[in-house]
């Protein structure tokens, strides 16, 4: 990096590159431009810190660049919009291989075609250690934002994705990443950089019975659920049975670990939690897993859980985001 400069560096990086059709001016002047289609826009601000939210000896420049994008689209899609393009803080060291870099980069663009939009641009600084942030912007798919304050007594909660995994993908590597087990290779990619299920979720806004409550589940389920809880006024019941996974209970039984804790306070997968109304039959690929109840808080088979129940951004001193039972 010391070597190539900064300005080199930019060209480098998007050469080739091709813009989505929001963005009308992208990298190379003072500011990019990007339409509004709908004449507003939901916005949402990431950040991963090397060795706090990523290790350079557990994950490759390519999945920090998908991680960095898809925890930003998560939260784009679970406001009901759809991203069409982002801007990309990056601080880095100045010994970094220009590789590194351009391997980053390659991340963030492929994860964006996933999900939609195109890094519109940013700015690359030099930094002691990798400091990532992202910006993303995104045009509703309704005519409104689906929030987590929309959810009401008597509605039905159901879950698109697998939660559990990207705990379970910590939970490897911290042991030392064995190479033989059942799912250990899914949950260590599930961990380095999550697949959000983006396309349920616009099938379901989109469709002629949209959720009335959304929201992305980043640092554990029942921690997520409880902001949706307090947001809406109610109380939301879990019923574990209806999250059960048989691989994901065979992986904690190679590595002597519980499965449930995955799932309900494993964060970083970036699936999906919405709430539909009393009656309604939740579109496919969306699972069950509990209702709204009048009352507060979160509650599983009834009882309230023991021990923590989430991500907390000050807490815990391990890095790439320890288990939540430490």
């Amino acid at each position: 990096m010391r070597e190539l400069g900064e300005f080199a560096l930019i060209a480098r990086i998007n050469a080739g590159r091709e813009q989505g059709p929001a963005v009308q001016l992208g990298p190379g002047d003072d500011a990019a431009v990007l339409t509004a289609a709908r004449g507003r826009y939901a916005v949402s601000t990431d950040m991963l810190i090397e060795d706090r939210h990523f290790r350079w000896d557990w994950s490759a420049p390519v999945d920090v660049g998908r991680k960095a994008i898809a925890q930003n689209a998560a939260d784009i899609y679970a406001m009901g919009a759809e991203p069409v393009g982002y801007v990309v803080g990056l601080g880095v060291p100045d010994r970094t291989p220009v590789e590194v870099v351009t391997a980053f980069a390659d991340g963030l663009w492929a994860e964006a075609a996933r999900a939609g939009g195109s890094i519109a641009g940013g700015d690359i600084v030099r930094s002691p250690q990798w400091v990532v942030s992202v910006t993303a912007f995104g045009d509703p798919l309704g005519e409104s934002s689906v929030t987590r304050s929309g959810a009401r007594p008597g509605g039905i909660l159901a879950v698109a994705g697998r939660p559990g995994w990207s705990a379970a993908g910590y939970a490897v590597l911290a042991a030392g990443h064995p190479s033989t087990g059942p799912g250990v290779e899914t949950a260590v990619a599930a961990h380095r950089a999550p697949r959000p299920p983006y396309d349920l979720v616009r099938d379901a806004v989109t469709g002629a019975h949209p959720p009335v409550a959304l929201t992305d589940i980043s640092d554990g389920l029942l921690a997520d659920l409880g902001h949706l809880a307090e947001s809406s006024g109610v109380a939301v019941d879990v019923r574990s049975a209806a999250l059960r996974d048989p691989a994901l209970e065979e992986l904690a039984g190679f590595l002597e670990a519980d499965a449930r804790q995955w799932i309900l306070t494993g964060g970083e997968d970036h699936v999906f939690a919405g709430v539909w109304p009393a009656g309604s039959v939740p579109p496919p690929g969306w699972t069950v897993v509990g209702g709204i109840d009048a009352g507060s808080g979160v509650t599983v088979d009834g009882a309230r859980y023991s021990g923590p129940q989430g991500w907390e951004a000050f807490s815990g001193t391990d890095s790439a985001k320890p288990d939540h039972s430490r």
